[in-house]
């Protein structure tokens, strides 16, 4: 088996893992990016198709609060610009009642979409690490500890490494990756308990020749208590030159096939849009319930947010040298995009304090 050598070994290259190789470049130490898929980005997955607008299955939104995302946003030169929700909606509140078209209140807190689809954040991290850190393909299976080093073993390679941060979703490191010695119990316990964020969402996707639906009796923002899509909106390319409408699926529908789910979708959108829905060029979907390098099952139920930030994921473990980090560990803003990138800044600022001695 293959073994490389390292300073630092992350493991996952999605936001909070490829945004601390980035904050680690010019420390003089050899950092490896260790992802089990082909593609980096995790939960930020944009698909790009020609002649069509940039479609997010994964992390999409963020807003003025997002302060540490939109510093690396600046830094990178990655471009942003307005959510449209327009000054109407269309509201469907029971089955019983025909859907509405509500005025929207004035929004001070606009959210925001990053130019070129979120996808572009990714691609700008990945330009700025070195090609020879990046590994994928490569699940890293087990953990242990011989001597000074942390052993990490893949499915193909084995990395030698005297830190190690894991960037995983808790509960799936938890379920998948072997330790020796053992983590204590009050960590793997909490690590079974952490809610997964985005693991029971369904995105999807509708992609078409023109925005029918900003005409003056019609609105691309829908919040349907009736579903199965509860909230749906405007997802036009920064351009203005293509058009989609991208929401959420009731994740409750994991099982379904792509074409069930598209067929419920399109009953439901018709009560709108009428016939206009049946134009789509092209239907997307993410079922990241199905995603199993990004969720697993949990041993018991576990409430939405559930102990994301919490305090036993910030300090470090297996004599320090093993730090838990990720968009779940943040204490502020965890689970979105803003919590990873705190916590790759939280995790750079450890490192940087024992390189220093401090």
């Amino acid at each position: 088996m293959e073994a490389i050598k390292s300073n630092i070994a992350i493991i996952g290259g999605g936001l909070t893992g490829l945004t601390l190789a980035y904050l680690l470049r010019d420390t003089g130490l050899k950092v490896v990016v260790i992802e089990a898929r082909e593609r980096f980005g995790g939960r930020i997955h944009t698909l790009r198709k020609k002649g069509l607008p940039p479609q997010e299955m994964g992390a999409t939104w963020l807003g003025k609060k997002h302060e540490a995302l939109l510093s690396l946003l600046h830094e990178l030169e990655v471009e942003i610009f307005e959510q449209i929700f327009g000054e109407r909606a269309i509201y469907e509140p029971i089955s019983t009642s025909p859907p509405q078209l509500v005025q929207l209140p004035p929004n001070d807190d606009p959210s925001f979409r990053i130019k070129g689809g979120t996808g572009t954040l990714i691609d700008a991290l990945l330009e700025r690490i070195d090609k020879a850190a990046l590994y994928s393909q490569q699940k890293v299976e087990s953990i242990i500890k011989s001597n000074k080093k942390l052993i990490l073993k893949t499915n193909e390679v084995r990395f030698n490494a005297d830190l190690v941060v894991s960037t995983l979703p808790p509960n799936l490191f938890f379920t998948s990756i072997k330790t020796d010695p053992a983590l204590p119990n009050e960590l793997n316990g909490l690590m079974s308990q952490t809610h997964t964020w985005m693991g029971e969402s369904i995105k999807v996707a509708l992609v078409f020749e023109s925005p029918f639906w900003r005409s003056e009796k019609l609105s691309g923002t829908i919040f349907s208590s009736v579903g199965p899509i509860p909230e749906m909106y405007d997802h036009t390319n920064f351009e203005d030159d293509q058009f989609a409408l991208v929401g959420f699926l009731n994740g409750s529908y994991f099982s379904l096939s792509k074409e069930e789910r598209l067929q419920m979708i399109l009953r439901q959108l018709r009560k709108y849009y009428g016939n206009k829905i049946d134009g789509f060029i092209a239907y997307e979907e993410a079922v990241w319930r199905n995603e199993p390098l990004t969720f697993s099952s949990y041993s018991s139920h576990v409430l939405p947010h559930q102990n994301n930030g919490h305090m036993v994921f910030q300090q470090p473990y297996l004599n320090g040298q093993l730090f838990i980090a990720g968009a779940e560990t943040a204490p502020q803003h965890p689970g979105y995009m803003e919590g990873a990138v705190r916590s790759a800044l939280h995790v750079a600022a450890k490192i940087k304090s024992l390189l220093a001695g401090v």
